[in-house]
């Protein structure tokens, strides 16, 4: 059975960029805004694209700031993509919004130095911070991944980094990861083929969750 992916859609994300990444894993993603669908989904995508106030502004206008904080707290995967990762902090450097608070930790803008253009804007290499963490099964050492950012996260617990990367002179957060809750700052679905074997780790983990017998007998009642 393919896994059901909800991939959120509160109007700040190319949702069929990374829905056709995810099929192409062989998953069955859905896009919704319904708090039902992402409750009796396998997973969780959180996608986002612009800035932190107005993609908090439409959540909360969509009431899906309790479903999303469900959905982490149930245990199932769950990826955050961009400013789908930057809004599980606190809050932004960017704007005024209160975050989602799932991820303790503030969003910082780049600081301005010599040469260093701002937004951090194409092609650059992850440091694995977490080398062990399943989404980056298959990938090799230091992968290239597509970034179009100017603020990063900055958790305030620095262990729930998963990789860094290195833009001018400054090292920042690209991924974190905690448990069932992944997230990255980069665009997989822009990523070529790593960015598809990221999402196709991510796949594999919904799939494995699935078939352990305790949990699949759950799936399979919620789905009755």
């Amino acid at each position: 059975m393919l896994s059901r992916i909800a991939v959120i859609d509160y109007d700040m994300g190319n949702l069929h960029s990374a829905c056709k990444g995810l099929d192409r894993a062989g998953a069955k993603p859905q896009i919704t805004d319904q708090a039902a669908d992402i409750e009796r989904a396998d997973a969780v995508v959180l996608p986002g694209v612009g800035a932190f106030d107005p993609a908090m502004q439409h959540l909360r206008a969509r009431d899906l700031e309790a479903p999303i904080r469900d959905a982490v707290a149930s245990g199932k995967p769950f990826l955050g993509i961009c400013v789908g990762m930057q809004i599980l902090c606190d809050r932004s450097e960017e704007g005024h919004e209160s975050g989602l608070g799932i991820i303790p930790g503030v969003v910082r803008r780049f600081r301005s130095e010599p040469g260093l253009t701002i937004p951090h804007m194409g092609w650059n290499q992850l440091d694995f911070a977490q080398p062990d963490l399943p989404l980056w099964w298959q990938l090799g050492s230091q992968p290239y991944v597509y970034f179009v950012h100017s603020f990063y996260v900055e958790p305030s617990d620095p262990s729930l980094q998963a990789a860094t990367v290195t833009h001018g002179s400054q090292t920042v957060t690209a991924a974190i990861a905690r448990e069932n809750l992944m997230a990255v700052q980069f665009h997989p679905e822009k990523s070529s083929q790593a960015g598809l074997q990221i999402l196709a780790n991510f796949v594999q983990q919904v799939a494995a969750r699935y078939d352990h017998p305790a949990t699949a007998s759950r799936r399979a009642a919620a789905l009755a």
